[in-house]
């Protein structure tokens, strides 16, 4: 589990046992994932969380069922719906955006003091329409399009990167690299890659006070912009990491002429860092400047609207006089991207990614407060209060495997 999976999971958490942020978040933030004893770790990067006001004492807005259940199979208006799987074995799509891949992720200790995070990966095959496991891989980036992925071999950080044909499963090209890469996104256009470097293992661990912790494990060195269409390994820019530990990968702006990634610090804490594509530190783009690191959704497809995090959760047990019947019913904010006003809500949990300028991919919880925490994959819509399930309810088991996660790309 890297920092942004850490500090979701433990948003999700405190946002059904908190009423507010308040003073001593942070530390809520930490004990939450201590109490958890089985699952053995503790990032303590997670401590400095995002801090978001949660408010569980919303007027219920629709009664009665708040989801449109399609059938096992729904693939109309372009949606392409498994609510009976989870994890998926065939696509989940809507709109614009598709289900490009997913991985779990398991601690795997290299001795008694150290130990590594890794990922396993299903990967979409475009020709069939179904996921198919690949255990090649320690890192994938799918390019919009869903035809190449961009992929790292086992050992990170790596010393080259393949792009992959998903329909063969072959690599088409390794770029060879000078310096040793361990994330990968591609930009909006598909034609350039930043790979961002570190000197070791960003998902390593260490044993202290006899729980797994990445306080001390900050190794991002910088990162490698690759023109796909050029030969060569592209060019190398120094960009130390000023987070708290753990991953800090690069990624594209909307408008692929800047980078971000997450900051680090109490000021920053879900503010991302901008740099121009030669690694110096700049503004934020005036359409980014009120987005976070933690919401991957980010900008609507016409750039005026603005995913952001959770705002409120249905509690029936805080005031069942408001005729609150359904577990677990959340809302997050859309806002506008140049003022960061808020514009309305939206269901769901997590924004994951846009399907059109209305509607969103989001998980969202099935479960009641007093039951273990369990979620699925549901299309929101801005406006309405109801969600079309996608995939099957996800488990959260109290072990050293995580659940799946998703990974989008526009098709």
């Amino acid at each position: 589990m890297n920092v942004e999976e850490l500090v979701r999971d433990s948003l999700r958490e405190l946002a059904v046992e908190e009423a507010s942020a308040g003073p001593g978040f942070a530390d809520r933030v930490l004990a939450v994932r201590r109490r958890r004893r089985n699952r053995r770790l503790v990032y303590v990067a997670a401590a400095t969380a995002a801090v978001v006001a949660f408010s569980v004492a919303v007027p219920m807005l629709n009664e009665g069922r708040d989801d449109v259940r399609p059938a096992s199979v729904t693939q109309r208006d372009g949606i392409s719906a498994h609510p009976d799987q989870s994890p998926p074995s065939d696509l989940i799509a809507a709109g614009r955006s598709a289900l490009a891949a997913y991985y779990t992720t398991a601690l795997v200790a290299k001795n008694k003091k150290e130990a590594t995070y890794e990922r396993t990966y299903w990967l979409l095959d475009p020709d069939t329409g179904k996921y198919k496991k690949d255990t090649r891989w320690s890192f994938v980036a799918v390019a919009p399009g869903l035809k190449t992925a961009a992929v790292l071999e086992r050992t990170l950080p790596a010393a080259r990167i393949g792009l992959l044909d998903l329909a063969t499963g072959e690599v088409e090209r390794w770029i060879p690299v000078g310096k040793g890469v361990a994330g990968l996104s591609f930009s909006n256009g598909g034609t350039e890659l930043v790979a961002t470097t570190y000197s070791e293992h960003p998902d390593s661990l260490d044993k202290s006070e006899g729980e797994w912790t990445s306080m001390h494990r900050v190794s991002r060195t910088g990162f490698l912009l690759l023109d796909l269409a050029a030969k060569g390994g592209g060019i190398w820019h120094r960009v130390p990491s000023s987070s708290a530990g753990g991953r800090a990968d690069f990624a594209f702006t909307r408008d692929d002429r800047h980078l971000f990634a997450a900051g680090g610090g109490l000021s920053t804490l879900v503010r991302p860092k901008f740099y121009d594509l030669s690694g110096k530190e700049t503004a934020a783009p005036a359409n980014e400047k009120h987005l976070r690191w933690d919401v991957p959704a980010r900008l609507s497809p016409n750039g005026k609207l603005a995913a952001s995090g959770l705002a409120e959760v249905n509690d029936p047990a805080i005031a069942p006089e408001a005729g609150r019947t359904l577990p677990g019913q959340s809302y997050s904010f859309i806002k506008d991207p140049l003022t960061g006003k808020e514009i309305t809500k939206v269901r769901g949990a997590e924004l994951l990614a846009w399907v059109d300028d209305q509607r969103l991919i989001a998980w969202e919880r099935t479960t009641g407060h007093d039951e273990p925490y369990k979620d699925r994959l549901v299309l929101v819509t801005i406006g309405s209060h109801k969600v079309v399930p996608l995939s099957g309810v996800r488990e959260h088991p109290e072990t050293d495997q995580e659940p799946w996660e998703p990974v989008f790309a526009e098709r």
